[in-house]
Parts: structure tokens; C-alpha cells; sequence
């Protein structure tokens, strides 16, 4: 049995370096010898299939082979869109008018009417003049900020933020600051110290945190904005078609729609597709066009995708995607996990943390709950601090109240075995 396995004092960042004298190639072998063994890591559900289209009930196989049902806990098709009839259906139109994949990028002969639609409708949808749509979420990060940021310039980020957004960061080689996770006393503390000749400057926060599932304070963060000469840009990636009066995200919450410079979302995660955007000014989405080097030099979107999404947004601008009924529910886990006693931090979105602090019970947990038919999501160093570790829960719109009661129960059931609760 897995959770019989051995752990180790092995860590993540002993496989980044090659050693001295040391071939190029030899810390994947050394990576491939360790999970190979018997030696228990994280690993073990990682890359596991989906037999069946995602959602409550889902089918994985093993990567041993073997095939079992699970309570999907771990998808982030919140709002169970990529599997809408209507949704379906579009995507469907799509494919048999453009076909599956468009050949081409997107400044050249990579765009269609629905590509165009897709950008007008989200530009819409946040209030703003015009939208970039990347075929990448990651790329979308990593484009919008390379391109917009360079030698000259600073940026500011929360340091709970995308481990995307940090690359782009890195990638445009502008200065970085980084200040304690939503912390805004340390926030302003950075803005007052930058040199008035520093002008270029760029606050970046996600809206809501992918790991803690807790929404940025973007209202102070704009107000600090405008006292200091700041762009802000809100990687709202898990906000979108959740949060707000009415699923517009973090800044609806606020009551900031309008205001935000860059709107950035991911078209992965409740919209059920796949790529990225950015909403904001006309002229900055036709500079980026230019120069963001993950748009110019990558295909468009498949046209199917850019069909789907116009369905999954209609559905969003209406607020008749099932936002209400996953809030429903995952207000209904978060309860039900802290009556057993369970530490879920301070979500206020569609993502549920469960904190284990302990890295090998973090491992065994993770494999038990999967082979007892809940599946979960493991988060662990690089994503969080070791000492952090957890259970990333991710509710869905789709799920009923039996099977969250029935996750909960082998949830808690496995965490008393291990003193996690009582």
C-alpha cells in the first residue's frame, strides 16, 4: 500500500542544479530513480487520467492502471461549463465552420469573427474599451507584463501572486518589490520609497489568491494607487464569474469596474476553456498586439475554444452560469470542514484550503484520499512555504450535498487517523 512507503528528507530544489561533474541530463535521472522507488514524494497522483468528462463524479486511472470513481474536489471547471450543452454546442458550430486548430498567429491569419467576438464581449464584460485574447493563461502573464515593463521600470507584488506573474516579472527585467501577502502598510511603505524619476511603475495583485482562495484588498490598493502614480494590473484568474454582486470579479466586488488599468483573467479556470486575456484601454491592447512576444509568436485559439467561451461568457454577462448554486455549495464544505475542527483559512471564493503544516502527512493524506474516491489537490513547496503545505478543495457548481457529505466524511476520517483533527 502507498501510504506504507517510505518519506525522505528529499526537497523539490535538490533537482534544479546539476551537480559538479555531473552530465547535463543527470538530475533527471537522479528525479526518475527517486520516483521509482519506494519513497513517497507528492508525486504519486500526478498525472493520473480522466476517463470521463470532468465534473462531481469523475472517472481517473491510476497510473498502475487501475480505474475508480471519485468525488472531483480538485478541477478548476467551477462552474461545470465545459461540459454546458450550450457551451457544447458552440464549440461544435465552431468546429465545423473553422475546423479544429487555426494555423496561424494571430496578427496574421490566425483570427475569426468569433475570436473578435470573444475579445468585444469580455472587454464588456469589464467595463473597458477592448481586450487581448492570448491562447495561454500562463503566456498571457508572462506577454502582458514583458511587454509592458522593462529596465526602467518598477513593480509591485503581493507576495502570494502567480507564479506566473513573478516569471514575467523576471522576464521583463524591470525592479521588483515584493511586499507580505495583502499586507498594505508594507505596500505603501515600498510606494513611498520609490525615486520620483521612477515613474514607470506597476502594482500587480491576483483578485483572488489561488492558494488561500482570500480576494486581494484591491480598494486599498487602489487608493495607494492613485496617491502614488501607479497602473495596477489584477490577474483575476479565479475571480471571474464568482465573485461580485454578479460574477464580474474582485473589482465588482469592490465596486471598481472601470478602474483597474489591466484586466487580466485566465479562460482556463470557470469559463472551462483554455488561454488568457487582457481587458483594458484600446490603445494598450493595440500595443500589446505589437509587442507581446507570447501573442505574436503563438498560434491563435482554436476556433472551437473561441465558440465555447462566447456561450460560457453569455452565460456569465447574464449571471445564469450556476454562480449562486457553487457558492451554495462551497459555503456548505467550508462549514461542514470547519464543524470537524478543520483549519481552512479565509476563503472567500470557490477555493477551499485545508492545512495539514506537516509535508509527510500532507503526502499520505493526499494518496489515501485518492484511492478512497475523493480527489483533492496537493500544494506544497514551490507553491507555498513547507511549513504551509495543504489540501487545495475546489468546490463545483454541479456537485450535490450528498457527495460533499460524503467527501467530507472520508476527508475527516483519514485526517483524525493521522491527528490533523480529533
Amino acid at each position: 500500500m502507498q501510504a506504507e512507503s517510505k518519506c525522505l528528507n528529499i526537497k523539490f530544489e535538490d533537482f534544479i542544479h546539476t551537480q559538479e561533474n555531473e552530465d547535463l541530463f543527470g538530475k533527471a535521472d537522479r528525479v526518475n530513480t527517486v520516483l521509482s522507488s519506494e519513497i513517497l514524494t507528492g508525486n504519486e497522483g500526478l498525472g493520473m487520467k480522466l476517463m470521463n468528462k470532468v465534473q462531481p463524479k469523475s472517472i481517473i486511472k491510476e497510473k498502475n492502471g487501475k480505474e475508480h470513481p471519485v468525488i472531483m474536489l480538485g478541477s478548476n471547471s467551477y462552474l461545470n461549463l465545459s461540459t454546458n450543452p450550450k457551451v457544447i454546442s458552440a464549440s461544435k458550430k465552431a468546429l465545423n465552420k473553422f475546423g479544429y486548430g487555426m494555423g496561424a498567429v494571430s496578427n496574421y491569419a490566425g483570427i475569426t469573427e468569433l475570436h473578435r467576438e470573444l475579445e468585444k464581449r469580455i472587454a464588456n464584460f469589464y467595463k473597458v474599451e477592448d481586450c487581448i485574447v492570448f491562447p495561454s493563461g500562463y503566456g498571457t502573464n508572462v506577454g502582458v507584463i514583458s511587454a509592458l515593463c522593462n529596465e526602467e521600470d518598477i513593480i509591485i507584488n503581493d507576495s502570494a501572486n502567480h507564479a506566473s506573474i513573478f516569471d514575467g516579472c523576471k522576464l521583463s527585467g524591470a525592479e521588483i518589490k515584493i511586499y507580505p501577502h495583502s499586507n498594505m502598510n508594507y505596500l505603501e511603505r515600498i510606494l513611498s520609497k520609490i525615486p520620483d524619476n521612477k515613474t514607470g511603475r506597476l502594482i500587480i495583485t491576483d483578485g483572488v489568491f489561488s492558494m488561500d482562495g482570500d480576494l486581494a484588498k484591491l480598494d486599498k490598493i487602489v487608493e495607494l494607487s492613485k496617491k502614488y502614480n501607479c497602473r495596477v494590473m489584477v490577474d483575476d484568474a479565479h475571480g471571474v464569474g464568482i465573485v461580485g454582486a454578479t460574477g464580474k470579479g474582485t473589482a465588482e466586488y469592490y465596486g471598481l469596474e472601470g478602474e483597474i488599468d489591466l484586466n487580466v483573467g485566465m479562460l482556463s479556470k470557470s469559463p472551462g476553456g483554455l488561454g488568457g486575456y487582457c481587458a483594458a484601454s484600446k490603445n494598450i491592447v493595440q500595443y500589446l498586439r505589437l509587442y507581446a512576444r507570447s501573442y505574436f509568436f503563438s498560434t491563435a485559439l482554436p476556433a472551437p475554444l473561441a465558440g465555447g467561451l462566447n456561450e460560457a461568457f453569455k452565460l456569465m454577462e447574464e449571471d445564469k452560469a450556476g454562480r449562486r448554486k457553487l457558492l451554495k455549495n462551497t459555503e456548505y464544505l467550508k462549514q461542514e470542514l470547519q464543524k470537524r475542527g478543520f483549519d481552512i483559512g479565509h476563503s472567500e471564493s470557490a477555493i477551499v484550503p485545508v492545512m495539514i503544516y506537516n509535508e509527510e502527512i500532507l503526502f499520505r493524506l493526499y494518496e489515501e484520499l485518492r484511492q478512497s474516491g475523493v480527489y483533492v489537490n496537493i500544494v506544497t513547496y514551490p507553491a507555498v512555504r513547507r511549513k504551509e503545505c495543504r489540501l487545495r478543495l475546489c468546490g463545483m457548481s454541479q456537485l450535490t450535498k450528498n457527495q460533499i457529505d460524503i467527501a467530507v466524511k472520508i476527508i475527516s476520517n483519514k485526517a483524525k487517523e493521522y491527528g490533523i483533527i480529533k
